[in-house]
C-alpha cells in the first residue's frame, strides 16, 4: 500500500523546500537584526554591519553567480525556475539593502550620542583640513593608480575585494572618466583626525572622503579641472575555479592558474552610490559590459563596510562585549603528560570557552615525546601565524613522521593554503592533497604512539579547523580519544587519503562520502520505527545548514510518524518547520549572537538510551557526498552531559534564539511571563564554569532534560 504522506510529499514537492538563497538571506538578515539591536553595544553593532557586508560579498560570488549559471545552461523549464529565483533574490537584497541604510544612519548617531564621530570631506574644520591634506600627500597619493577610462581600449580586470571610485570630471565643457582603487589593502580604512577646537571625542574620516577631499591633486597636470566628483562602486566576481583535470601540470599550478582567472570571472553584482548620475552609471555600465541578469544594486555613499569588522573601540569597554574569559580545564592543567590525562577519560572542549590552547600542547607535546612516532592532521584553514604548523615543523626536527592534508581548494583561502603546503614540504613535513573531486573538509589529528602494549593511537575529531583565531571567534566541538577502535577508523580515513584505490570498512566513524548518508538515514528511521511502536521518539539535530532533500524528506516522514524533531540551524534550512499534516513535529531556531554558531552534533533519543555525534559535516548534499566528512560518537558520559546540557541551553534561548518558520520571519522565541532569561551563550560559559544550569521552561524542555530535572529533585 502507497505511503499517503509520500503521495502528499510528491504532490507538493518543492513547494515544501525553501530555495537554499532564500534561506541564505534570510540568515544575513538575522545578522543585521543584531546591528539593529539597541541592546548590543555600539561597536559591536558597527561590526554586525561589517560582518552582514561581508557575507553578501560571498554570497554573490558563490550563490548568486551559481544561479546566473543555472540561466545560461538549463533547459526551458529550469532556466525560468532560475529566472524567477533570481528575481526574488534581487527583490530581496533590495529591501535588505534599504534596512541596511537606515540601520547604518542610526549606529552612526549612536556613536556620536558617545563622541565618536564619523565625518565626511565637506564637514572638515580648516585644522582638520589642513591634517587631511597633508596625510594625502605623504601617504595617500603615492599608493594610488588612477585610470582615465576614455585612454584605455580594455579596463583591466578589477579587483573585486576592493572598493572603487568612479570619478567623474568636467574638463571644459566634456565629461572625463576615471577610475582610482581605494587603497585599503595597504592603508586602514578609517583614518583618525584631530577633534574639533573645543569639542571632544575621537574624530574618524574614511579613506575614500580623504581621496574625495584632494581629487584635484590625483589629476592635477594632467586635465584642465572645472568640476570633478567621486561616488564609491564595487564589484563581485564569479567566485567558482575550474581546474582543467587534462592539463599536465601539479595540482598546486592548477590551482595558481584557476586564481588568476578567478580575477578575470564574469561580475555578477555591480554596487554603487545611488546619487551617481544617470550619464556615468550608464557609461560605467555599457563599458563594464553588464546584462540583463547581472545585479545592480543602488546604496549609499559608503561601500565594502566589511572594512567596520575591524572598527577599533575608542570609547569606553562597554561600548563593545565584555569579554568572557576562556575557561581552564584542571584535570589538563595537572603536571604531567597529557596523554596521560587522555588515556584516564576522553577529553571534550567547546570553544572559545575553553582555551584551543589545549590542543596546541598536544601538539608540542607529541613533538618532543620520544614515544611518538607519527603526526597525522588535515588542514583546511589555519591562522596568519599558525602555532599548529610551527607544532608540525617542530615535531619533524624532532624525528617524527609527519603527514598533512592539505585542501587547496578552501574557498578563499586558495592562495593561502598553497603557500602553507609550499612551507611544510621545504621543512620536511609528507603532504598530500586528497582525492580530486573531493574535498577534504574532515578536522581530523591522529598521533601514534608506542606504549607498553604497543602502537596506540590518541584521535581528535572537531567541528572547528586548527585555527587558534577563529578558534576565538567561532564555537566548535573537540573530542579527543584513546578509543582505539575510533583511531583506527581515523587511521583509516588518512590511508583512504593517501591510497583512494579501496574503500575502508570502518568500525565506529561516519565517513563522507561513504557511509555518512546512510547512517544518519537508518537512525532517523529508526526513530520513525519507534514512534510508530508507541514509543518516544525524538532527535535533536545541531548544524549550520540543511538543505539536502532527501534528509528534509526523511525529517517529514519522522515528524509525520510522530518523531518529536528540534533544529537548531545557524544558516541555510530548506526545511519548512509547523507545516500542517508534513511537519507539525518539527520546530526550529537559529542563534546569533557574539559568536559564529559552527558545532555540528546529532543526538538521537534511541528508546532512551540516547546516541550522540559530533563532526565536520552540515546536512547538505556537498557535505554527504562530494567531500571527506567525519562523524564520531561520543560514548564518554561526561562528554554526552555536556552535550546534552549545551543542546538544552540553546534549545531554551529566548533572547538570541530565532524562531524558523515557513514565513522566514525570523521573530524572536518569545519567553513565558516570569521565565528565566536564558542567553545560551553567556549562560553556558556560567554552566561550564560553575556547573550550574539554568531552570527551563516545562514546556520546550527536552526529554533528556526531564529526566535530569527529576534526578536532581
Amino acid at each position: 500500500m502507497a505511503n499517503p504522506l509520500k503521495k502528499r510529499l510528491a504532490d507538493l514537492d518543492d513547494n515544501l523546500f525553501m530555495p537554499r538563497e532564500l534561506s541564505w538571506l534570510s540568515f544575513n538578515a538575522r545578522v543585521l537584526q543584531e546591528a539593529a539591536d539597541p541592546s548590543v553595544p555600539v561597536i559591536q553593532r558597527l561590526r554586525y554591519l561589517g560582518i552582514y557586508s561581508n557575507n553578501f560579498d560571498e554570497f554573490f560570488r558563490v550563490r548568486v553567480a551559481e544561479v546566473r549559471r543555472l540561466i545560461s545552461v538549463s533547459s526551458a523549464g529550469s532556466k525560468q525556475q532560475a529566472k524567477e529565483l533570481l528575481a526574488d533574490i534581487q527583490r530581496q537584497v533590495q529591501r535588505l539593502q534599504k534596512d541596511f541604510e537606515i540601520i547604518y544612519n542610526t549606529v552612526l548617531a549612536d556613536l556620536r550620542a558617545r563622541k565618536i564621530y564619523m565625518i565626511n570631506e565637506q564637514q572638515l574644520d580648516p585644522g582638520q583640513a589642513e591634517f587631511v591634506q597633508e596625510y594625502f600627500s605623504t601617504t595617500v597619493l603615492p599608493e594610488l593608480e588612477p585610470i582615465l577610462l576614455e585612454q584605455v581600449q580594455t579596463i583591466p580586470a578589477l579587483n573585486d575585494e576592493s572598493l572603487y571610485l568612479a570619478v567623474d570630471i568636467l574638463s571644459g565643457d566634456q565629461y572625463r572618466h576615471a577610475v582610482v582603487e581605494v587603497p585599503t589593502d595597504h592603508l586602514p580604512r578609517f583614518v583618525e583626525i584631530p577633534r574639533r577646537k573645543g569639542k571632544g571625542g575621537k574624530v574618524f574620516i574614511a579613506l575614500d572622503n580623504i581621496i574625495r577631499a584632494c581629487l584635484p591633486q590625483v589629476f592635477r597636470g594632467v586635465l584642465p579641472i572645472t568640476r570633478v566628483e567621486a561616488f564609491c562602486f564595487k564589484f563581485s566576481r564569479d567566485a567558482e575555479l575550474e581546474i582543467d583535470p587534462g592539463i599536465t601540470q601539479s595540482l598546486i599550478a592548477k590551482m595558481e592558474s584557476s586564481l588568476k582567472q578567478r580575477k578575470k570571472a564574469d561580475a555578477v553584482r555591480f554596487v554603487y552610490d545611488s546619487k551617481m548620475p544617470e550619464r556615468l552609471l550608464a557609461y560605467l555600465s555599457n563599458r563594464f559590459g553588464f546584462g540583463k541578469y547581472d545585479s545592480m544594486i543602488a546604496g549609499g555613499r559608503y561601500h565594502n563596510s566589511k572594512d567596520f569588522i575591524g572598527f577599533p573601540n575608542v570609547g569606553p569597554k562597554y561600548l563593545e562585549f565584555k569579554p568572557l574569559p576562556p575557561i581552564r580545564i584542571p584535570r589538563l592543567d595537572t603536571p604531567g603528560s597529557i596523554f596521560d590525562r587522555i588515556r584516564d577519560r576522553d577529553v571534550f572542549l567547546y570553544y572559545p570557552y575553553n582555551p584551543f590552547d589545549y590542543v596546541i600542547d598536544m601538539l608540542k607535546s607529541a613533538a618532543l615525546d620520544p614515544q611518538v612516532s607519527s603526526i597525522k592532521i588535515c588542514l583546511y584553514r589555519v591562522a596568519k601565524d599558525s602555532r599548529v604548523i610551527d607544532a608540525l615543523v617542530n615535531a619533524v626536527q624532532n624525528g617524527k613522521r609527519v603527514l598533512a592534508v592539505v585542501e587547496l581548494a578552501a574557498r578563499f583561502d586558495e592562495a593561502a593554503n598553497i603557500d602553507w603546503a609550499q612551507r611544510l614540504t621545504e621543512n620536511g613535513i609528507q603532504v598530500i592533497f586528497g582525492i580530486p573531486g573531493l574535498k577534504v573538509h574532515s578536522k581530523l589529528l591522529l598521533i601514534e604512539r608506542m606504549e607498553s602494549n604497543g602502537v596506540r593511537f590518541y584521535s581528535h575529531i572537531g567541528t572547528g579547523n586548527f585555527n587558534e583565531k577563529t578558534a576565538r571567534l567561532y564555537t566548535d566541538f573537540t573530542l579527543i580519544t584513546r578509543d582505539q577502535n575510533v583511531g583506527k577508523d581515523v587511521y583509516e580515513v588518512f590511508d583512504f587519503l593517501q591510497y583512494n584505490y579501496k574503500r575502508p570498512n570502518y568500525r565506529l566513524l561516519l565517513v563522507s562520502p561513504h557511509t555518512t548518508r546512510p547512517a544518519l538515514m537508518e537512525m532517523i528511521e529508526q526513530e520513525i520505527a519507534n514512534a510508530k511502536a508507541g514509543y518516544r521518539a525524538q532527535m535533536t539535530l545541531k548544524c549550520n545548514n540543511l538543505v539536502d532533500k532527501q534528509l528534509v524528506m526523511k525529517l517529514y516522514e519522522a515528524s509525520d510518524a510522530g518523531v518529536q524533531i528540534h533544529l537548531i540551524v545557524r544558516g541555510m534550512c530548506s526545511l519548512l518547520p509547523g507545516v500542517k499534516g508534513i511537519s507539525e513535529n518539527i520546530q526550529a531556531i537559529s542563534i546569533v549572537d557574539r559568536y559564529l554558531e559552527h558545532p555540528r552534533a546529532y543526538v538521537f533519543y534511541n528508546r532512551g538510551q540516547p546516541r550522540y555525534f559530533i563532526g565536520s559535516a552540515d546536512l547538505m548534499t556537498r557535505n554527504l557526498d562530494y567531500r571527506v566528512e567525519v562523524i564520531c560518537p561520543v560514548f564518554d558520559q561526561h562528554a554526552q552531559t555536556l552535550i546534552q546540557d549545551i543542546l538544552d541551553q540553546q534549545w531554551h534561548d529566548n533572547v538570541k534564539a530565532r524562531v524558523l518558520d515557513q514565513n522566514q520571519t525570523n521573530d524572536m522565541v518569545q519567553p513565558r511571563q516570569k521565565s528565566t532569561r536564558i542567553r545560551s551563550q553567556e549562560t553556558i560559559h556560567r554552566y561550564l564554569e560553575t556547573g550550574k544550569l539554568p531552570r527551563y521552561p516545562k514546556s520546550r524542555m527536552t526529554e533528556p532534560a526531564r529526566r535530569r530535572r527529576r534526578k536532581r529533585r
